[in-house]
This record gives C-alpha cells, structure tokens and sequence, in this order.
C-alpha cells in the first residue's frame, strides 16, 4: 500500500474544529436562549468568549503526541471557564436572560457535541494513520543512549500516533558520527524531524546540525536524558518516556494562531483595498504614466515561506531599467522618478502588495521579502537568516519600525534586520501585529531616514 505524504492536511484540522465549534454554539443560543439573542452582536460577543477561553485554557493545543487525560483536562477547563463567561454576562445583561435552567441546558449540550466530536476526531485520526498508513511524519534519531532506544521505541509501538522512524544514526562517540551522511539522507527521503541527543555530540556538530535543519526548514528536537532537561528556555515535550526539547518556538507553527493571523490580514487587507486602493490606483496610475514610460505596476520575484518563489506587486517608483531585480535603491538614486521619490518616502509604494496579503502569500505583519539575489547571498554570509522564512513576509515588520529598512549600508544593518525578524516570529502575537501597525502609521506620518 502506498502511503500518503506525511501530514500535509493537519493544519486544517484545527481550523475544522473551531469552525464546528462556534456553530454549534451559535446554533444552540437561537434554539435554547433568548431569540432576541441571535443577532449579529449577541453572536459576536459569545464567539469571542469561546475564542477567548480557548486561548487561556489552550482548548485547541492537541498534537499528535498528547495524551487523552490531556485532552479531558482541556475539555474540563474549556467547560469550566466558558461557564464563567456565559454566566457573568447574563448578570450583567439581565434583560435578556434566560432562566438557571435554560442556561444549564444550553451548556450541558454544547459541551456533550464539543466534546464527543474532539474525541472523535482525536480517535479517527488515530485510525486513520493505523489503517491506511496516512497523516505520518518521517522522522530519523541521532545518537546512541537509553533516551535514544526509549524514543524509538516509542515511534515503533505508539503507531497511531503519526510518526516514521526512517532511521536512527548510531555512533560510539562524536567522532563517529558523519553529519554529511546525515544531511544527505534527510534531503534524499523528505524527512520532516530531526531528533538528536545533544549530550553526545560536540558543540561544533550541533552548530551545524542547527545551521542545516533551520535552512532546509526542518523540524530538530533534542532528546535529553530520562528526568533531565537540557535548557529551561527550550520548549519541552513528552513522547511517552522520552523528554523532548525543541530549539525554538514559534507561535505561528501553531494552526490556530496561523488561523487568526490569516483572518485579521483578510480583513486588513480587503480594508485597503476597498477604503484606500480602490481610488488612489487610478490617480497613481495616471500621475507614474505622466512622467515615465512603463507599466504602472512593478512585479518582482521575492522568496516567501519556506523560500517558495511568488510574484510581489508594486507601484514603479523607478524608470524601466535593467537593475532592478539586483540592485536595490540607494540615496539620491538615479533611477526613482519625482513620484516614485513621493512613493517610497510615505512607502506609498508598497500599496499593491495588500493583494498579495489577500491571495496569501504575504502577511500585513512579516519580515520583509528580499530580492533572489540578495537572499543568494545573505544566506551564505548571515547567521540564521533563513530562519525568517518560517513565517510569511510582511508588508511591515518589527524590523522595519525598528529603523532597520531601506539599503543595506553595512554588515551590521542585515544582522539587526534578521535578529528582529527572529524576535518576532518566537514571540508572535496579534497585539505585537497590531502595534507594528501602528508604528508604521507613525511611520508613514513622520517620514523614515532610509525611505529612498
């Protein structure tokens, strides 16, 4: 039996069981509560509880690896604090409040489908990657220890689960072990996870078994010894036994606030295409065809996640030239019309690029794209600069409203751009996107010093 491509559809799951969820809810106020009650702000206001609760008790944290009473704990939790929610606003809403009864009624049902459909969904996927073999990650085990056999063991008898052991890279000591040989194996059979135990490599090895899993955009957890831990500041897991550390983490790798994320750049976006787009095109479109010939657009090549090459829109700040894709603007540059001067001063000019937010393959809030040629050769010369297209690029990002934007005068100026970056994706949140947002309206009201 062939098996199918190892969890290319699990990012989906946890949006499915959200969507689930608010219906049910919304779809119970109307049968059990107040008819007066669905309307579009009774139903918005109990969404966001639901949401809200969510993100306090991490209802929707499941992974493959967690454990049922985990789960049962969420469920608990999730009951617990929704209830408060439900129960304080009919305090405060007394006029449209149902009785005691009702309300119990209400939550007793919501919660009994919540619940059996999350268990449900938890039991068919186990099934689902036993039978049909479906849903697996592949992953390969560097080292030779008790941790080690502890943790291939566990990917051997806990099946259903979704984890391929490919191979395990034994070695009596450091010097043993071909990292080359290792690279090479994970590039030729698309392996998705790297466990390694760190105890037994030396600091050069793990230097750049981190260099190569964060530029090939694989997934490395280390395996500490059974009770022990490697470093409190990494993420820690349990697979049965087995403590795993991760190296970084990242709250978009997260479905959930991948979801939110996606949401708030629709939204954003169709804002400003429909407030702002919709009558500056053509005004920008007949004042860049005035003074230049050319297209009104500019559309280059850039690198998004996971470096995958997309199309970036622009208004053309810049006569038609040949340098465009390889060189970029500098002070005084010959090259920018009198508008596009304008444009790129208010970074008027990177309006079209909310398109991209809306097809998806931008993010309003993200580290900024780069030409080819420029990511060629940072990649080579930077540490950790792939590490940025983990996430999708942004029209803004806390680089950006940090003054590090524009020409790249010296060394120092991409460094600060990429530690930045980096900063932002493992300490993502909506509020940190919202005030990036407002930071580059300031921005744009001000004038920046590298905005040529």
């Amino acid at each position: 039996m062939v098996k199918k491509q190892a969890g290319r559809y699990s990012k989906y799951l946890r949006p499915i069981s959200m969507a689930f969820d608010l219906l049910v809810i919304n779809f119970f106020i109307y049968l059990f509560l107040d008819k007066s009650l669905f309307k579009l702000a009774p139903v918005l206001i109990f969404s966001s509880f639901w949401i809200t609760s969510s993100l306090i008790t991490k209802f929707y944290e499941v992974y493959r690896f967690t454990k049922l009473i985990s789960i049962i704990s969420y469920i608990f939790y999730q009951l617990l604090l929704f209830s408060i929610l439900v129960f304080a606003f009919f305090g405060i809403v007394q006029n449209v409040a149902p009785g005691l009864s009702q309300t119990l009624k209400f939550l007793l049902v919501v919660f009994t489908l919540i619940s059996l459909f999350k268990l449900s969904l938890f039991y068919a996927l186990q099934s689902y990657r036993l039978g049909f073999g479906g849903n697996f990650r592949k992953t390969i085990i560097i080292g030779n220890n008790e941790a080690v056999n502890e943790l291939k063991e566990f990917f051997k008898t806990q099946k259903e689960l979704g984890y391929e052991n490919i191979k395990t890279f034994n070695f009596n000591s450091a010097s043993d072990l071909n990292l080359q040989n290792c690279f090479e194996f994970i590039i030729s059979r698309h392996i998705d996870e790297v466990y390694c135990s760190a105890n037994e490599l030396d600091e050069n090895q793990i230097k750049h078994l981190i260099e190569f899993c964060e530029n090939n955009f694989k997934i490395l957890k280390f395996i500490s010894k059974r009770g022990g831990l490697l470093s409190k500041k990494l993420k820690t897991d349990i697979y049965g036994l087995s403590t795993v550390q991760s190296l970084r983490e990242m709250p978009l790798s997260n479905d959930f606030n991948t979801l939110l994320k996606r949401l708030f750049d629709i939204v954003f976006s169709l804002l400003v295409i429909l407030l702002l787009l919709s009558w500056l095109t053509p005004i920008f479109a007949f004042l860049i065809k005035i003074e230049s010939k050319g297209p009104v657009f500019f559309k280059q090549t850039r690198n998004g996640i996971k470096y995958k090459e997309f199309i970036c829109y622009k208004f053309r700040s810049m006569i038609q030239n040949n340098d465009a894709d390889i060189q970029q603007a500098t002070k005084n540059d010959k090259r920018v019309t009198r508008f596009g001067r304008i444009l790129r001063k208010t970074s008027l000019d990177e309006l079209p690029q909310f398109f991209n937010v809306l097809i998806g393959n931008m993010s309003v809030v993200g580290p900024r794209p780069h030409m080819i040629k420029e990511n060629e050769r940072y990649s080579k010369s930077v540490n950790k600069f792939m590490v940025r297209h983990f996430v999708k690029p942004g029209i803004t990002g806390l680089a950006q409203v940090k003054g590090f934007r524009g020409e790249v005068e010296t060394d120092e100026d991409i460094i600060n751009r990429v530690k930045h970056d980096i900063y932002y994706l493992e300490n993502w949140s909506l509020i940190l996107d919202l005030n990036i947002v407002f930071l580059t309206t300031i921005n744009f009201l001000t004038g920046q010093k590298k905005a040529y």
